[in-house]
């Protein structure tokens, strides 16, 4: 990245100071699976002190912007601005000790996605895009991938958990990817399979159920790599509907194709 901006520098200030604290917190992390108590609240408190400095330093650094935070809800600020936080995505991994997880920051300007950033602190690698202005990690351009072709593609997705999400529905989709594709990843953390997808690692990705939080670095991410993220219908109401599929610009259609013919009917639940 030739030249850093002054909101690049705010918001990876803040994510690097809260990775620290997750990364002390995932060292503990293997000592608690063996304890009676297991390791839950601890990695309850760490996204919540994560999420505490997030909030501190965005703050102090721009003192009138709102807030959208997992844990803590929302802040209305001047209006105008607002950052969209999860301090903590791929908590699941966190909590059993899998070393893949990120922070994910973005900034909503105007009811208008404006900037980025994913960091994966495990892998140190700083995913950034302001709209505009492209997107990178660390100090390298990214490119969604060029594939044309779903069978030679790999594909991204989340699977929904216990009572969560519409299994059935999903389950229908789940299958026609596999059916149709190179492969399919389930990493179990949104924010880097967006960013994964922006840097032409997968091809694609699809889920269902996501919240703000776990979808708007990686939008604008995708959009400046040159990809598209849409609704698996085609719509662009994808933080609040929950739903997304991003893809380089070759694969948007076949893909959207695949899963709303796999279930047509379904209505995906979040």
């Amino acid at each position: 990245m030739a030249v850093r901006s002054a909101l690049f520098n705010v918001m990876e200030r803040a994510v690097r100071k809260a990775a620290r604290s997750l990364v002390h917190d995932f060292g503990e992390v293997e000592n608690l699976q063996v304890s009676m108590k297991g390791p839950g609240d601890f990695v309850s408190t760490a996204d919540m002190q994560a999420e505490r400095i997030l909030k501190t330093e965005l703050g102090k650094a721009r003192p009138g912007y709102g807030f959208l935070l997992e844990e803590g809800g929302a802040t209305a600020g001047d209006g105008k601005h607002r950052w969209i936080v999860d301090p903590l995505d791929g908590t699941t991994n966190f909590l059993h000790g899998i070393p893949h997880f990120c922070i994910s920051v973005a900034l909503e300007r105007d009811n208008d996605l404006a900037a980025g950033m994913i960091y994966d602190p495990m892998r140190d690698e700083l995913f950034f895009a302001e709209k505009g202005a492209g997107a990178f990690v660390n100090d390298r351009r990214l490119r969604v991938s060029a594939r044309p072709h779903l069978g030679d593609s790999v594909i991204g997705t989340g699977i929904p958990f216990r009572e969560r999400g519409n299994h059935p529905h999903y389950l229908k989709l789940l299958e026609a990817v596999m059916g149709s594709t190179a492969g399919v990843r389930r990493m179990g953390a949104a924010a880097l399979d967006l960013a994964y997808v922006a840097a032409g690692r997968f091809d694609g990705f699809f889920e269902i159920g996501l919240s703000p939080w776990d979808t708007a670095a990686g939008i604008v991410l995708i959009r400046e790599a040159g990809g598209t993220v849409t609704e698996i219908g085609g719509g662009r109401d994808m933080l609040q509907s929950g739903e997304v599929l991003a893809t380089n610009t070759r694969l948007a259609e076949p893909l959207g194709k695949l899963l709303r013919d796999a279930a047509p009917a379904a209505e995906p639940a979040g």
